[in-house]
């Protein structure tokens, strides 16, 4: 298999808190920490933005779920009447960039004033040339279009394909929602198996689907989910009518369980662990975790810790978290510290050899974060 697309630098100006950051080496794992109100989630939502833009949703139906095109630009229209980013995506073959302006428009919409890519290979002395593909107040990405379109003189289709690509397979995750109403605990239609959704509904229909195509796996997901809880067995899953609900054995007993009757932490602890060992056509190229930890136990995390550490060998991640614990997994290197000043976000990366003494000392990253000798305190 090819080496996929990565993330390499992002420039993003003026959407919500991320009045003007940039971000110019991400890694394999990058984790993003800072007090609540620095922007790791807006940085999430930003992500997801761009899956919206390039899929068969529309930028409009994600302006209007998340409350509008004034609320998306920071500080509302009359402070920023636009926001612009720039991505860039490195291949085996070179640098992929690509850019947009979206300026705000009536009614509480945003609109393309500016959208263009380009390629430049490895043997390349200087960046390419941009290629101007829309901007003419269009209310969806035009790139999409050319990635699909048949050969055009002067477009490089092939590059407008690998950016559409990686950037409609950024996916967020955010296991939250375990209220009675939540997606976990609905049947759902057994055939929608190809992924875990991001807000995990499909649990159900994966694992079961893990079961019968690749029991191997299957049994690694139950076993890590016994070293936590050890009243666990197994997932017993069973179709109605190509529906599927999730439900679990107790170890010793015959008894199952239903979501209903399972904890909030062990729901989320079910969903994590069953993303984190996917096979890797089932996963995304980027894969963006937003405060994983939430009500797990210590050793839970630790656990999730590790596993995210794994599966950053095959695809690109960024964890946002409040967790160290869980920044116990990772380098000083691969750390962002994230905080807020006047309602605007800043990034910085860590130099690891300003924390050598520190670090021979035995500390550990979370340690030195909970002394506040990181930064992203309150």
């Amino acid at each position: 298999m090819p080496e996929a697309a990565k993330l390499k630098t992002v420039r993003i100006r003026g959407f919500r808190s991320l009045a003007d950051v940039e971000l110019p080496d991400f890694r394999s794992a990058n984790v993003m920490i800072g007090a609540n109100g620095s922007g790791k989630s807006n940085f999430m939502r930003f992500f997801e933005m761009l899956s919206w833009m390039l899929r068969s949703h529309s930028l409009g139906e994600f302006v209007e779920r998340y409350g509008g095109g004034d609320d998306q630009l920071h500080g509302g229209s009359r402070t920023t009447p636009a926001m612009q980013a720039e991505i860039g995506l490195e291949t085996q073959a070179g640098r992929n960039d690509y850019r947009f302006t979206l300026a705000y428009a009536h009614p509480d919409r945003l609109m393309f004033t500016e959208e263009a890519f380009r390629f430049s290979s490895k043997d390349r002395s200087s960046k390419a040339p941009w290629t101007h593909v829309g901007g003419n107040g269009s209310r969806e990405a035009k790139i999409v279009e050319v990635a699909q379109s048949p050969p055009q003189s002067g477009i490089n289709r092939k590059t407008a394909r690998v950016i559409v690509q990686l950037l409609r397979n950024c996916a967020v995750y955010q296991f939250h929602d375990t209220s009675d109403s939540s997606r976990f605990k609905t049947r759902w239609d057994a055939d929608d198996n190809d992924k875990l959704r991001s807000h995990g509904g499909n649990l159900a229909a994966v694992l079961y689907r893990l079961e019968h195509e690749n029991r191997r796996r299957f049994e690694l997901i139950c076993r890590h989910i016994a070293r936590v809880l050890p009243v666990f067995d197994r997932f017993e899953i069973e179709p109605s009518y190509g529906k599927v609900q999730l439900r679990w054995q107790a170890a010793g007993t015959e008894k199952t369980f239903g979501a209903h009757l399972t904890s909030d932490g062990s729901l989320r602890f079910f969903a994590l662990v069953t993303l984190l060992n996917l096979p890797r056509e089932m996963l995304p190229d980027v894969l963006l975790l937003d405060e994983p930890e939430l009500g797990l136990h210590p050793t839970a995390i630790a656990l999730i810790g590790d596993m995210i550490k794994a599966i950053s060998r095959d695809v690109q991640v960024i964890v946002a978290t409040q967790s160290p614990l869980l920044v116990d997994a990772f380098g000083l290197d691969e750390i962002m510290v994230l905080e807020a000043a006047d309602g605007r976000t800043a990034f910085r990366h860590l130099d690891a050899e300003h924390y050598r003494c520190w670090m021979d000392e035995n500390f550990s990253p979370g340690e030195l974060w909970q002394k506040n000798l990181l930064g992203g305190r309150p």
